[in-house]
């Protein structure tokens, strides 16, 4: 008995340890396999502001499955020092070929206006600046205020014209980044907006024809707004009164088609009535087969 004991002890200790051994295996199997499918990434160490050029202090290695590493990203550090962020990067983000400038580009603004585009900076105040709420980031109408001349030479009085329409804010002063508190104003005397060569032209002409004011929209409006101008006739002609809008969150609701009632008028003609045939009455029946012969027998 003690024999078939210590038998029985002995094959379940090998048996375990069979099975120890091949769990083991599989699991060290398993991890070279996702070590395998692990590549160092270059992330950002610290918050890189827009337009700076990047330092290797900045900047740290980081493992991540390949299938999970977005388009474009650097595996080398070396790939990124010196190079200018175009969009804020934040702490353990990956760089991207999309977040940097072209290489040789400089730091600043330059680095942060697309291509076909221009930077042109126009003088405001807190009138003008949208009592500094006018921040990098924002978008803006251009409204021109212009005393047009006649072929004759005499004037028609002042009008105000949208001359430019939704653009985008570079730089608020001598910053290109967004303030983190974008709830509080900031007192610049400039704002840098981007055009297009054609914009920029008039642009200036409108900066050196008259004065210059600055309208902000929201920034999913991409809607383009026609309008006539605005004169002194125009002004003291009014305007109807209009629903305030809601907040940009809600949408209005849907309003459902109501039916009308439609009043047909009565013919002069008597219609004769029309006698309607009654429904027949539900009968209560049983089938009863006598021999070869089926019938049917109504139940009270």
């Amino acid at each position: 008995m003690r024999n078939k004991r210590l038998i029985l002890a002995l094959s379940g200790a090998v048996v375990c340890g069979l099975l120890a051994v091949m769990l083991v295996t599989r699991y060290v199997a398993s991890v070279r396999a996702y070590a395998k499918e692990l590549n160092n990434v270059v992330v950002a160490k610290m918050e890189i502001p827009l337009g700076a050029k990047i330092t290797v202090e900045q900047l740290a290695l980081a493992p991540m499955p390949n299938a999970s590493a977005p388009e474009g990203a650097f595996l080398k550090l070396e790939e990124v020092v010196g190079r200018v962020a175009v969009t804020p990067i934040g702490v353990r983000e990956p760089i991207t070929k999309l977040k940097l400038a072209p290489e040789g580009v400089g730091a600043g603004l330059s680095a942060v206006i697309p291509e076909g585009y221009r930077a042109m900076t126009v003088k405001v105040d807190d009138i003008v600046g949208v009592s500094g709420f006018v921040m990098p980031g924002s978008y803006v109408d251009v409204v021109a205020v212009i005393v047009p001349v006649t072929a004759s030479n005499s004037t028609q009085g002042p009008i105000s014209k949208i001359v430019l329409q939704n653009i985008k804010v570079l730089a608020s002063g001598p910053k290109i980044d967004s303030p983190q508190d974008q709830r509080q104003p900031s007192e610049v005397k400039a704002v840098t907006l981007q055009v297009t060569p054609g914009e920029a032209e008039k642009l200036v002409l409108a900066a050196n024809e008259g004065k210059l004011q600055l309208v902000m929209r929201n920034y999913t409006d991409q809607e383009d707004s026609e309008t006539t101008g605005a004169n002194k006739a125009s002004l003291l002609s009014g305007e109807p009164v209009k629903p305030n809008p809601g907040p940009p969150s809600e949408k209005p609701a849907e309003t459902k088609p109501v039916a009308k009632r439609v009043k047909v008028a009565s013919s002069h003609v008597d219609a004769k009535p029309v006698a309607i045939a009654p429904l027949p009455v539900a009968r209560k029946s049983v089938e009863l087969i006598e021999g070869s012969k089926r019938r049917d027998v109504d139940v009270p």
